[in-house]
């Protein structure tokens, strides 16, 4: 597929992908210990490691914080801006939390996140507005996520038009397809790539795109999710996704990002991995005759092309097989 690299460089132009650092969630029992103990050391160093290693956005995750939320979230805020140059993502289901972080912001913060759920976007689009935040929308309802990228971009739809009902532009919004684990829904990781496609034509201007990329490879091996990870990122890149959920630490994934944005194929895997972004900007594919069969970081990524395409059964180790 690499013979029409050059033509998609030329045609789609680039914008670097947005880099929303996740480190700092509530899931870690390390940030969890910090939070209660108030551990402002913590949350500075870990976020000046973040902004330093290519994060655009440092993200503040509380979880559901029903009880502490609007206690939490500000002093986050004040503990880690003034360490950093990037502005915060907020990450809260309480949006009393998320309203009370937008008030001690010094620079313009990201809203993660509303869905589609009508009470939500009512309360947080017209927030988004007040504050000039970017937000992200998730595609899902109280029902649940729609499982075709049809469904997805039906409420993608539906949700640009109530944000812009509520003084937020598609230029504002991010649309989040909401990625699934390979190891409970493997059909489903092209069905969030189609999503990505489908939501690049719903508006003009176009509305942006993010997904929570980690979550594609919840459930596999430690030792294999790094590689799941980039390598379903470079797809995505191809289907013109503009940011991503990540760990900005994880040198490996900001190198294939680097890769892909640069035309880098000065290296084996580098020519691969931009094989694979420029196919999925066609609206195609790797084929074996881009991979040399005798690198072995070279067939492990065709190996993990494969199971992303559902081409071949996931199991925790076909990297084996």
């Amino acid at each position: 597929m690499t013979h029409y690299s050059s033509l998609i460089t030329s045609l789609l132009g680039r914008m670097d992908m947005l880099v929303i650092g996740e480190n700092i969630h509530i899931i870690s029992p390390r940030v969890k210990t910090a939070i209660d103990e108030q551990d402002a050391a913590f949350f500075k160093a870990l976020a000046k490691k973040q902004a330093n290693a290519g994060a655009d956005y440092v993200e503040l995750n509380i979880g559901p914080s029903r009880k502490r939320g609007t206690e939490i979230m500000p002093w986050l805020v004040e503990t880690v801006q003034d360490e950093i140059s990037v502005p915060l993502s907020l990450d809260t289901t309480n949006a009393d939390a998320i309203e009370a972080g937008l008030k001690k912001c010094k620079r313009t913060a990201l809203i993660n996140s509303t869905s589609a759920e009508v009470a939500r976007r009512n309360r947080l689009f017209p927030m988004a507005a007040e504050y000039k935040s970017p937000i992200i929308a998730l595609t899902m309802t109280e029902k649940g996520i729609p499982n075709t990228a049809d469904g997805r971009a039906e409420l993608g739809f539906e949700l640009i038009n109530a944000a812009a009902e509520l003084g937020v532009g598609s230029d504002q919004l991010f649309l989040d397809p909401l990625v699934l684990p390979i190891s409970a829904d493997q059909a489903g990781v092209q069905v969030t790539v189609e999503s990505i496609r489908m939501f690049k034509g719903l508006s003009d201007p176009p509305v942006k795109t993010v997904v929570g990329l980690s979550n594609v490879s919840n459930g596999a091996p430690n030792e294999n999710r790094p590689l799941i990870n980039r390598v379903f990122l470079v797809m995505l890149l191809g289907a013109g996704l503009d940011a991503a959920i990540v760990d900005p630490l994880d040198e490996k994934l900001m190198e294939a990002v680097r890769i892909v944005e640069s035309q880098d194929t000065s290296t084996g895997v580098g020519k691969l991995l931009c094989a694979l972004y420029n196919a999925y900007a066609a609206g195609e594919s790797i084929t074996p005759d881009d991979v040399d069969m005798s690198d072995p970081d070279q067939v492990a990524i065709w190996k993990t092309v494969r199971v992303l395409r559902n081409e071949v059964i996931y199991a925790d180790s076909y990297l084996r097989v």
